[in-house]
Parts: structure tokens; C-alpha cells; sequence
């Protein structure tokens, strides 16, 4: 990471914390319409535009070991597999069989010696060609090289593997831009999946996934939690182009270090004011990512209907060598669980305010102006020309986003 942009941070934080009032000059955010949040006309917008479309986290390669190594991958709402073929490369597919729809892999998860669909026994190798079906005799002059699987843009950062529904999407990493930048002095390419857990939430994905773009709410619901080591008066916010951001907390105590972690592998290049403090990355549109220097999880917020979510934690460690993982990981997923119960606790109660009357929209304060920055890309992806009458937001931002 460069020097220059870790003394801003540094600089940044000190500034945060004692400052009396925003900076002069900052914008007073309009609130965001409550529509955004239950309007169905909005959610089949963002499901055209952002989740169809965008680059979003479908994996690592920890859990394709082998070829023909495979994972059913639904959460945009696709039914797509990823499997590795026998070059080591992971790639993505509709799970739809060229023939009449069938699906060639019916499990979440495996290893197959090749993709037959279980419909009529057509069958492809890992690159998506198909190389057989039942009774060719009957298919007279039929040319099996133009009825390839369709394939889903898959692309890889470190050992993560990220898909977009996209064909013309910009690659990866040059969607990633700065956030590629930061993660290169993380040993991305070394991190192992330690463990995967998933959360039904009964409220709409952007109500619960504001909750993590802002620490504004620590000191009413983790106070006997996180609120004890971080403070959020010293929060300072990097905003990115394509929606991307950076939150960064200091520790109450330039010393602190998480109990639970002494003893743990580390990431030897991670910098020390990343490791001193708490880093938090939104890779939009879904993640957010606390990094610390005995690894990170990736939090990932999925829309599951209107009103419902699913959410997505997945871990990764520093290479820990041959045998079981750490011990002390189980404890420190455990805590971490508590915190997310925290997050959780009033989702459903807001659901139902959003839907009720008694909501019309969200106005938020400077230290909130993520969840701001995160609905301008949105507008953005979506287009202004599209947006129901009363749900855009006013763009206010463009000026503090930076591309370093």
C-alpha cells in the first residue's frame, strides 16, 4: 500500500476525532426515499442492473481441489455452476443443458468425471463443449461445436473467484481498482477458506447491509462488544468510484490486540496501521470485509425476495500448514457470531417500519455518508432515465470520491 496513502488515513483519523462539526463545505445529504427499500418496481431494477451484472464473490479455490471439482452458485438468482477443469482453471457456467434446459449438476457441491444432464444424457467436458448425446443417429447433421454450455464470466482475485452475469463487464480487477491496490499487501494468494456460514434475515438486503457501512450505531448495540476497543469518533471514510469504500476505525488503544488471536498465523505483509486498527472495505455491491492481520471474513449480503436476505460469512486464514486449522478459530468465529447477532437484532422491526406508514425515508449524518455513496452507484448502474418517479437520489458526492 502506498506510504502516502497510509499517512492520509493516519492523518485522517487524528482529524476525525477532533473535529466539532463536518467538514466545512460538506453537503447536507437529502434523505433517501423509503420506497427504495420495499417498492417491488425498484427490486426488479437492482436485480436487471446490479446483481445480474455486477462482479460478486462466488467462491475460493479451496473448494475446488480437483478437476471436476464443482459448486452450485444461485444467489443472483441464476442457476449457475463453477467447476475446475483439467487446466486448473475454474470456470462458470449456466447450469442449463443445451438440449431442452436440464441441469448437468443437481448437488451443491462434488466432483464428477464429466457434466452429463440428467434429462436426456447429453454430456460436455469442463470447457462447456459438448461431446456426446444419446442417439446421435437421430440428430442428422447436427453440430455439437455450436451448443457449448453458456458460459458465465469467471474471474479470479488471490484464491477468491468472483462471476458476472455480464459479458461486457470491465475485468476484475480493473472493477476492483483501488481496493486490488490495498488487498496486494494482504497474501491474498496464500489465504485459505477456514469456514462458511449462512443467515436468513427477515428484512430487506440494503436495511441490514446499511448497518455495516457505518460504526455510528456502536455505542447502542455493542456496547459490551466492539464499542469497548474501537472508537468511532475517529472513524475516517474513504469513498471509491464504482461504488467501492473504505471505513477506518481506530482502536481505543494504540496496543489492543484481540485476545482470542495471540498465537494465531499472521500476515506477515500486512502494514502496521492496518493491523493496529480496524480496516473495513465495502467491495460493492455485497461485501464487507473487516481485515486483521490473523485473517478476515467476508460478510456478504444477498437479496432473497423483497423483504428477506440472505447472509453470507465466509473466513480465510494465513496458510496454517498441514493438519487442522487453529483451535482458537472456533472461539473467534463464535465471538464474532455474537457481534453478528447484535447487527441482526432489530432487522425485522425495521422491516416492518419501512412498510408501514409511518416511514418515508432515511436522513442520514456525515459519518452515515457510505450508505449514501452506495445508493449514488446504484442510481448510477440502474440509469437516472429508469428510476420510478420519487426513488432516485440526489447525486452530492462525486467531489470526495477519489481514485488512488
Amino acid at each position: 500500500m502506498d506510504q502516502a496513502v497510509l499517512q492520509r488515513i493516519e492523518k485522517g483519523m487524528a482529524y476525525e476525532a477532533a473535529r466539532k462539526e463536518p467538514p466545512p463545505g460538506f453537503p447536507q445529504l437529502p434523505k433517501i426515499p423509503g420506497g427504495r427499500y420495499v417498492a417491488s418496481e425498484f427490486q426488479a431494477l437492482e436485480r436487471e442492473h446490479l446483481w445480474r451484472k455486477a462482479w460478486v464473490y462466488a467462491g475460493h479455490m479451496d473448494e475446488f481441489p480437483v478437476a471436476g471439482s464443482f459448486k452450485m452458485f444461485t444467489r443472483t438468482g441464476s442457476p449457475i455452476f463453477l467447476v475446475r477443469g483439467r487446466d486448473d482453471t475454474v470456470r462458470a457456467f449456466y447450469n442449463t443443458c443445451q438440449h431442452r434446459g436440464g441441469p448437468l449438476v443437481k448437488e451443491d457441491c462434488g466432483k464428477v468425471r464429466s457434466l452429463v444432464c440428467g434429462y436426456h444424457g447429453w454430456a460436455y467436458n469442463f470447457e462447456g463443449q459438448l461431446i456426446g448425446l444419446r442417439d446421435e443417429r437421430d440428430f442428422p447433421h447436427f453440430d455439437k461445436s455450436t451448443h457449448k454450455l453458456k458460459q458465465v464470466r469467471c474471474e479470479r482475485f488471490g484464491n477468491w473467484l468472483f462471476v458476472s452475469e455480464d459479458a461486457n463487464a470491465e475485468s476484475l480487477h480493473d472493477y476492483l481498482g483501488p481496493v486490488a491496490k490495498h488487498f496486494a499487501d494482504y497474501e491474498i494468494d496464500d489465504l485459505r477458506l477456514v469456514e462458511s456460514e449462512s443467515f436468513d434475515v427477515a428484512c430487506n438486503v440494503k436495511v441490514i447491509q446499511d448497518a455495516f457501512l457505518e460504526v455510528y450505531h456502536l455505542r447502542s448495540i455493542h456496547q459490551k462488544t466492539v464499542d469497548r476497543f474501537l472508537d468511532h469518533t475517529g472513524t475516517t471514510i474513504t469513498l471509491w468510484p464504482r461504488g467501492h469504500s473504505l471505513m477506518v476505525t481506530p482502536n481505543r488503544r494504540p496496543d489492543w490486540v484481540d485476545p482470542g488471536t495471540v498465537g494465531m498465523a499472521e500476515i506477515a505483509s500486512m502494514p502496521d496501521l492496518v493491523a493496529d486498527n480496524n480496516f473495513s472495505y465495502n467491495i460493492y455491491p455485497n461485501i464487507v470485509t473487516p481485515t486483521a492481520k490473523t485473517g478476515m471474513p467476508f460478510i456478504i449480503f444477498w437479496p432473497d425476495g423483497d423483504n428477506h436476505t440472505k447472509l453470507d460469512v465466509h473466513w480465510f486464514a494465513p496458510d496454517w500448514g498441514e493438519g487442522e486449522r487453529d483451535p482458537l478459530w472456533q472461539q473467534r468465529i463464535e465471538n464474532f457470531d455474537r457481534i453478528l447477532e447484535e447487527d441482526t437484532q432489530f432487522a425485522p422491526q425495521i422491516q416492518a417500519s419501512v412498510e408501514s406508514p409511518g416511514f418515508e425515508g432515511i436522513p442520514l449524518n456525515y459519518q452515515e455518508r457510505r450508505i449514501y455513496h452506495w445508493h449514488e452507484e446504484l442510481d448510477r448502474r440502474i440509469g437516472i432515465a429508469n428510476l420510478p418517479n420519487g426513488l432516485a437520489v440526489e447525486p452530492k458526492l462525486a467531489e470526495y470520491v477519489i481514485d488512488e
